[in-house]
Formats: C-alpha cells, sequence, structure tokens
C-alpha cells in the first residue's frame, strides 16, 4: 500500500452499476475509478440521471456494484455479508439525508445518540455535550423533532451523524429542503467539521453554491466521472454543469478523468 492509499477512506476501483434485464439495461455507473482521502469534502455533482444517488450508494455500502470493488476505511466491502455492511455502516460511516430522517417521537437528544445505541456503545456526555453546542443545539436536547425549525432538524442530523466518530459522512442533498441563509448555515458546519475535526464529507448535490463549499467537485455523466474541479467556486462550478452534457459526449471525454 503507497502513501496516497493509505490516506484513501474510500476507494472505488472500476466500478459498474447495471440495473434492468437483459433486454432493458440501464448502467447507472460505468467504470468509475477514484479514491476519496481522509480529511477531506468532496462534492458529487451532473445531470439528473448522471448516476450521482448510485454513486454514492455503492460507495456507501447501501448497494452493491455489478462489477468493480469498493473499500472503505480500509474494508473490502464486496465479500461482506448483510450483517457484516450494516454493523460497517453503524460503526464508520454517517448519514446526513435531505429529509432529515429524524424519528419524531425521540428527543434532540435521542436521535443524536441513537446510533451509538443501535451499536451497542454507551454516549458519553461530554462528547454529546460538545457535539450539541457544535450544531448550536446546547439547550434544545430535550425537544422534539416538530418543535423544531428545519435548518434546526437538520443540525440534529449533523450531530447524530458526527457523534461515532466515523471514517466518514455521506450526505444525499443535505441542504436540499432548506432556505438559502439555513443551507449556507449547514454548509459552514460542514465546512468546520472538516478543517476542525479532520472529519471526511462526501456530498451530492445539485448546487453550484453548496458544491463550492467542498474542496473538490467531481462531476458525473452517463455514469462515468467525466471532470473534477479543485478548490471550486460556485461560478466555475456553474459553469462545468452548463457544458457538461456537450462535453461529456466528445470523443475525448468518452475515457474518463479520473
Amino acid at each position: 500500500m503507497n502513501s496516497s492509499d493509505a490516506r484513501e477512506v474510500v476507494r472505488l476501483e472500476s466500478v459498474r452499476k447495471i440495473y434492468g434485464t437483459s433486454r432493458n439495461t440501464v448502467t447507472a455507473l460505468d467504470d468509475v475509478s477514484i479514491g476519496l482521502e481522509r480529511g477531506t469534502f468532496t462534492a458529487v455533482m451532473g445531470p439528473s440521471g448522471s448516476g450521482k444517488s448510485t454513486f454514492l450508494q455503492c460507495a456507501a455500502g447501501l448497494d452493491r456494484p455489478t462489477s468493480g470493488t469498493v473499500h472503505l476505511d480500509g474494508a473490502d466491502l464486496g465479500p461482506l455479508g448483510e450483517r457484516a455492511l450494516t454493523k460497517l455502516r453503524r460503526e464508520r460511516i454517517g448519514f446526513i439525508f435531505q429529509a432529515f430522517n429524524l424519528l419524531p417521537a425521540l428527543t434532540v437528544l435521542d436521535n443524536v445518540t441513537l446510533p451509538l445505541r443501535l451499536a451497542g456503545r454507551r454516549a458519553d456526555k461530554a462528547a454529546v455535550r460538545e457535539v450539541l453546542e457544535r450544531v448550536g443545539l446546547e439547550g434544545r436536547q430535550g425537544s422534539r423533532p416538530g418543535e423544531l425549525s428545519g435548518g434546526q432538524q437538520q443540525r440534529v442530523a449533523i450531530a447524530r451523524a458526527l457523534i461515532a466518530r466515523p471514517a466518514v459522512i455521506f450526505g444525499d442533498e443535505p441542504t436540499g429542503a432548506l432556505d438559502t441563509s439555513t443551507a449556507r448555515d449547514v454548509l459552514a458546519l460542514l465546512r468546520e467539521a472538516v478543517q476542525q475535526a479532520e472529519q471526511t464529507i462526501v456530498m451530492v448535490t445539485h448546487d453550484p453554491v453548496a458544491a463550492a463549499h467542498a474542496d473538490r467537485v467531481l462531476f458525473l455523466a452517463d455514469g462515468r466521472l467525466v471532470d473534477s474541479l479543485d478548490r471550486p467556486t460556485a461560478g466555475l462550478v456553474a459553469d462545468r454543469m452548463t457544458n457538461l452534457g456537450a462535453w461529456s459526449r466528445t470523443p475525448a471525454a468518452q475515457g474518463g478523468n479520473r
């Protein structure tokens, strides 16, 4: 293993994902190879149907590729059975979704510590207090989701993702249901988790402004990884997205940009 491999928390190698039957197949991912390093914030973008969600699902062990390999925090996901995959996701992965996915009958405290309880781990009170303070929810631990704004509910979801100190956090349009100002605050929290806690975040988004908070943007088109952008700005991301459809159909792009 070289030093680059050692720094990678997620590695997809020649990953293909095909849905459907032999008569009617859809190639959602087509020979995707990419490594994502620890302590980085990666955004994944592309047109509708480009394979963004499938990329996230395969990288997080929520779906199995048709071929190729996925390594997460050093573990090859391919040979793992469903029980082992579930255990790995509980211990090493955090998730943040557009729909928050909080349990309405539970308090903020119980929602945040739920992953620990499911994994059979005791919640450290100091760690819980720290993560609630980090997301700006100190004093709200006894509240229920229905008593919170959308932005506050997403902060609970972020705290829930952070509490187990996972190897990587996957976000699926985490700001899609939020207004512009609240979305900016949530993205700043994610950026802070990367910079201060050396957390690793992989976020699917359609929003160039959200993508601009990342260290790197990966662009998918027709299931292929066709471009990437380091140190993105919203303007640069929007320009790439505008030209992505035509660019991905050019002969030079067909090999994919790793």
